[in-house]
């Protein structure tokens, strides 16, 4: 029996107010004041969530908007980009025109070549409104940006490297080109 009293003595201690893990079988009843914070914020953070994804929704929608607008720009751009270019164009078909029939019943030449200098002199002044310009060779030093050589020829009358005869003008577009002149450049012998 001293053991048995030994062992109930110390249920008595296990079960007794001082010790934490004591089994109380009265339950603690939840602060209802803590409950409500609780409940009060998951509320705003889903409120917030709400605003959140609304203004990604819309933010989303926009930039779509966007992407469309642009693609659009960009085709129409593309397809109606020579518009301006076209318009300028057509004055100078039209002296090409009046030129042509002009020439039919003519015998002189300086007649001829009047008009066919001032439809050239045309076209040049129209492109080069547009900004293209000639890209310049004359005793200038070879430059693969703008010149493609097509030929070399041996000489002691120029120095190496120098653009002898421009065999086809090259055109640029500022600092594009759109096509290169063709040149003959010298070489040492």
């Amino acid at each position: 029996m001293g053991n048995e009293n030994k062992e109930n003595e110390m249920l008595d201690e296990v079960k007794s107010e001082n010790n934490p893990f004591a089994s109380d079988k009265t339950e603690v009843e939840p602060d209802k004041k803590d409950e409500n914070d609780c409940e009060d914020a998951i509320t705003a953070l889903k409120e917030e969530i709400d605003k959140i994804n609304n203004q990604y929704i819309r933010l989303a929608a926009d930039f779509d908007n966007y992407r469309k607008r642009q693609m659009q720009e960009r085709e129409a751009l593309l397809k109606y980009g020579a518009e301006e270019a076209l318009k300028k164009m057509i004055e100078a078909l039209d002296n090409i025109d009046r030129a042509k029939a002009s020439v039919e019943n003519i015998d002189d030449v300086n007649t001829v070549k009047d008009s066919y200098n001032l439809v050239f002199k045309q076209i040049y002044d129209v492109l080069n409104k547009m900004g293209m310009e000639v890209i310049d060779t004359k005793d200038k030093e070879f430059d693969p940006n703008f010149h493609e050589a097509v030929m070399q020829t041996p000489t002691s009358e120029y120095p190496e490297n120098t653009i002898i005869a421009e065999l086809q003008k090259g055109y640029k577009l500022g600092d594009k080109v759109l096509r290169p002149a063709l040149v003959n450049v010298a070489v040492s012998e």
